[in-house]
């Protein structure tokens, strides 16, 4: 049966909006992929720091921990939000939680097979140690963050997917002790900073793409916008303890008296600085979506901002694994 003119014609830019947002999705990944694997020896230039041994590797790995833990968040995040909604639509997006457990699960067994060898890349499968992992700190760790993804997973696709927030704080949690070890000064209010700064973050990026994807599913009804206001109100609170606990944990590692040198001339600062500015570009573009969403006469168009928001936050979240992977600054005295 021969296709109407007009259904015809309306699928011509529709296909070619479809390729656009598949080719921007993919120069978004490959950004967010060169941020790790070239970013150290950016960073590391002219410092005198050696970094570890596949660094850049270490950091898309720890990158794409990072997106993982952020997605299945964000998911139960706004998906509660919209249960606050009056007469929500019935529609979803499908879920990426399954695709992001995976997603982690590799990168965390890939991180916990440097962490059998000694903190070295594995050349061969007979370099890994596995049962050496339960003989350290840092190796049970990555042990836990490996099976806290892949039970959260198995949640996902079971009748409670809520259920899998759990396996998702034991990451997160993981990640706070590993970044602070037992000889430093006081690792548990380090870990506890990082643990609150880590979940904010993830709650903010992961609930912000899970509220665009809600909108477009909605497809311009008013309850996207209720929804994306909702959002916005918790997101200056999260913004704000991310804010609040990102410093306190600079000053831990960079004193005061430091923090302007150790910024331009050791990686970590230099990375840390990048980062800064990425927030803030991103604080820039949340107040512009936020103004749309009171001021202008169609709140949807909020959208826009929004949508280039979560592109600077996914490069963030490369930067941030970039940052845990770099020598820790020098703690000047």
């Amino acid at each position: 049966m021969t296709r109407p003119i007009a259904e015809v014609a309306a699928s011509g830019p529709a296909r070619r909006l479809g390729t656009s947002r598949a080719v921007a999705v993919l120069v978004l990944a490959a950004v967010a992929a060169l941020v790790p694997l070239l970013g150290p020896s950016v960073a590391l230039r002219g410092t005198g720091e050696a970094a570890a041994p596949g660094v850049g590797g270490i950091a898309l790995l720890r990158g794409v921990l990072f997106a993982a833990l952020c997605v299945p968040a964000g998911e139960l995040f706004v998906d509660r939000l919209a249960r606050r909604l009056p007469d929500p639509p019935p529609e979803r997006p499908p879920s990426w939680t399954v695709f992001a457990a995976g997603a982690g699960f590799v990168a965390a067994l890939g991180l916990a097979s440097v962490v059998s060898t000694g903190n070295l890349v594995p050349r061969s499968l007979a370099d890994i140690d596995v049962g050496g992992l339960y003989r350290s700190r840092d190796g049970r760790l990555a042990l836990i963050e490996v099976n806290a993804f892949l039970l959260a997973g198995l949640c996902a696709r079971s009748r409670r997917p809520a259920a899998q927030a759990w396996p998702l704080v034991a990451v997160a949690a993981a990640e706070a002790l590993r970044a602070h070890p037992a000889p430093e000064h006081d690792p548990l209010l380090g870990s506890a900073l990082t643990l609150a700064h880590l979940t904010c973050a993830a709650l903010w990026v992961g609930g912000l793409l899970h509220a665009l994807r809600m909108l477009r599913r909605w497809r311009g009804r008013q309850a996207g916008a209720a929804l994306l206001g909702l959002y916005a109100r918790v997101a200056a609170v999260l913004l704000a303890a991310i804010t609040a606990t990102g410093v306190w944990s600079s000053l831990r590692r960079m004193p005061p008296d430091t923090v302007l040198d150790q910024l331009t001339t050791t990686a970590y600062g230099r990375t840390l600085l990048a980062k800064v500015i990425l927030v803030a570009a991103v604080a820039v573009l949340a107040l512009w979506a936020r103004f749309r969403l009171r001021r202008a006469a169609d709140p949807l168009t909020a959208y826009v901002p929004a949508r280039a928001e979560v592109a600077v936050l996914g490069v963030v979240v490369a930067v941030s694994g970039l940052l845990t992977a770099l020598p820790l600054p020098i703690r000047w005295t």
